[in-house]
């Protein structure tokens, strides 16, 4: 016996085999769409909170997304958890851990730039970056150190379904690409009062440089989740559901970030003496600390679904391009909802569709080439 294993050979019973696959892949794609829709929407409730300084709302909900949620979706989904970290490799912890720190940079300049450039500029650049760093690092790496525990470059390039959601990548890439030059002439087009008016400190150069190092940086998570799946293979062998594989993995990266994240919201927030906003009572008290809440909640959610929908698609390239394309998608909705293209030329607007229609076409192709890898 060659240890494959047999596919089903008699009609009715590959066409059911074939159906029950497609169900999977299906249920992994709304997984990720939900996901991203969280992760999309999340710096929406921060938009709304009143009289707090940026870095207090920030590391408010930094608390929320980053400490306590994950370390409770853990507590519910991951029996024997603090065995798995007691016994775990310290370099796989490190590894981890050290990813996760530079993740947290990336994720405090996409504040940033949120703040500089809006919804559908910002997420259109970090997400480009991010997806393309993101998906292919991991399966190089991969190759270029032997690991046989993970997808490598080389077997994706040699099969249909690999092809299939690399060719999905460099479409994405492609549909971000547009996206962001109807962001570059939306910047000639619109005068400065009218984007101020949807992002009330819009400012083009600060805002593309920050989105560049958040780009280039959120992509440490997906590295983050390629060093800690020995961490995921030890929660299903401690008996966790495989949907919840990655939740501890999570955990560990994002304590990196908070640690990143909180050192320079406290250096802020001391620094500008504005620490007192917590307990302010000339402030919305209790409305900000809904709000963050809320916030920091949604940016948990989206890994929260993005662990569900890898552990169905089987398959950390196509994850990632989904999750980022779908962000990308519900992002630019959010910024036409928010008036951001508001003043804007047809042909501007025509340009951002087509990114937004090619971005879809990608996404079918990485769902096709997941079912077919």
């Amino acid at each position: 016996m060659s240890g494959v294993p047999c596919l089903p050979t008699t009609p009715g019973v590959s066409t059911n085999w074939e159906a029950s696959q497609m169900a999977i892949i299906l249920l992994g794609l709304l997984f990720h769409f939900i996901g991203s829709f969280s992760s999309a929407s999340f710096y929406l409730p921060y938009r709304s909170v009143r009289l707090w300084s940026w870095e207090n709302f920030w590391l408010l909900g930094g608390l929320f997304s980053w400490l306590i949620a994950p370390w409770l979706a853990i507590f519910l989904t991951i029996p024997g958890f603090a065995f798995i970290l007691e016994t775990a490799e310290r370099a796989t912890l490190g590894w981890t851990y050290f990813f996760g720190v530079l993740w947290g940079i990336g994720g405090l300049t996409f504040g940033l730039a949120m703040r500089y450039i809006g919804l559908s500029l910002g997420m259109s650049i970090i997400m480009g970056l991010t997806s393309a760093l993101g998906a292919l690092m991991p399966p190089l790496f991969n190759d270029l150190f032997g690991r046989e525990d993970g997808l490598r470059l080389s077997q994706m390039l040699l099969s249909r379904g690999g092809q299939m959601v690399l060719l999905g990548v460099l479409g994405s890439l492609i549909g971000i690409v547009l996206c962001g030059m109807a962001g570059m002439r939306k910047e000639r087009e619109v005068d400065l009062a009218t984007k101020q008016s949807a992002v009330q400190e819009f400012n083009m150069k600060k805002g593309i440089a920050v989105a560049l190092v958040s780009g280039c940086l959120s992509a440490c998570f997906s590295y983050g989740i390629n060093a800690g799946k020995p961490l995921a293979l030890a929660a299903v062998s401690q008996g966790a559901n495989s949907l919840f594989m990655n939740n501890l993995t999570f955990a560990v990266i994002m304590l990196g970030g908070l640690t990143t994240n909180a050192l320079w919201c406290l250096r802020l927030s001391l620094r500008r003496r504005s620490l007192g906003e917590f307990v302010n009572r000339n402030t919305p008290l209790l409305r900000n600390y809904l709000l963050c809440a809320l916030g920091g909640l949604l940016w948990y959610l989206q890994f929260f679904f993005y662990g569900m929908g890898e552990s169905r698609l089987h398959n950390p390239t196509s994850s990632w391009v989904l999750h980022m394309s779908f962000i990308i998608l519900i992002s630019n909705i959010w910024g036409v909802c928010l008036g951001e293209w508001r003043g804007t030329a047809p042909q501007t607007r025509r340009t951002l569709l087509l990114g937004i229609v090619v971005i879809i076409a990608a996404i079918g192709l990485v769902g096709f080439g997941s079912a077919d890898h």
